[in-house]
């Protein structure tokens, strides 16, 4: 996971990836404990450097994700997020490590009560959206969409960017303004929006799942 958002404008936010840069000091630190005779004062100092490890990983995510969310609400008047389900993304074990550095829950969290503090609304969309494999150009849904595609190639109107971006314009659609995060202002405004909507009618897009 190389970015912690991606905006509707193009912006992206790169993951810190606070633990796996750690990751290696950690895994010799918890060596260190487990070698240490217990109740010893060795084995405390020891406990205690990897104490201080783990406390800078977690102030390092918490971090750019305060710095990231107070962006978000401060500057625009609508953000809009995936209702994400976190704890089915973890059960896959490629991806569950980058997804518990990068403090998804978190990021929500802070959300809710900055963009209250702002006075910016926060906008959920529904978890079965299918924000990355709709076609942001002309609403065309591309069901084969493999997860490793980080590319979003359109096979109905060749249409191509970035996955992520794509989906980011796609999330500024459902919005109820141009504004969103993980995605911000949408470049294709009120006809886009309109071809969505009729598509939405027609085949009841909003419920087909990611």
């Amino acid at each position: 996971m190389k970015t912690l958002a991606t905006l509707s404008d193009g912006k992206t936010f790169p993951a810190v990836k606070a633990y796996r840069k750690a990751k290696r000091k950690i895994a010799r630190l918890q060596r260190s404990v487990s070698r240490k005779v217990k109740g010893s004062n060795n084995r405390s100092k020891a406990i205690l450097k990897l104490q201080k490890a783990h406390h800078r990983v977690a102030c390092i995510r918490n971090d750019a994700t305060h710095k990231l969310t107070t962006y978000l609400a401060k500057n625009h008047s609508e953000v809009v997020i995936e209702d994400l389900k976190v704890s089915g993304m973890m059960k896959n074990h490629r991806l569950a490590q980058a997804i518990a550095d990068g403090g998804f829950y978190e990021f929500r969290r802070q959300l809710l009560y900055k963009c209250q503090w702002y006075g910016s609304k926060l906008t959920v969309v529904d978890r079965f959206f299918p924000s990355s494999k709709t076609c942001s150009h002309c609403g065309h849904i591309h069901k084969g969409l493999k997860l490793r595609s980080r590319t979003f190639v359109c096979p109905n109107c060749g249409f191509s960017s970035d996955r992520d971006w794509n989906a980011a314009i796609n999330l500024a659609l459902a919005g109820s303004s141009p504004v969103s995060a993980c995605g911000a202002s949408n470049q294709r405004s009120a006809s886009a929006g309109r071809r969505r909507r009729n598509r939405k009618r027609t085949h009841d897009v909003g419920h087909v799942q990611q």
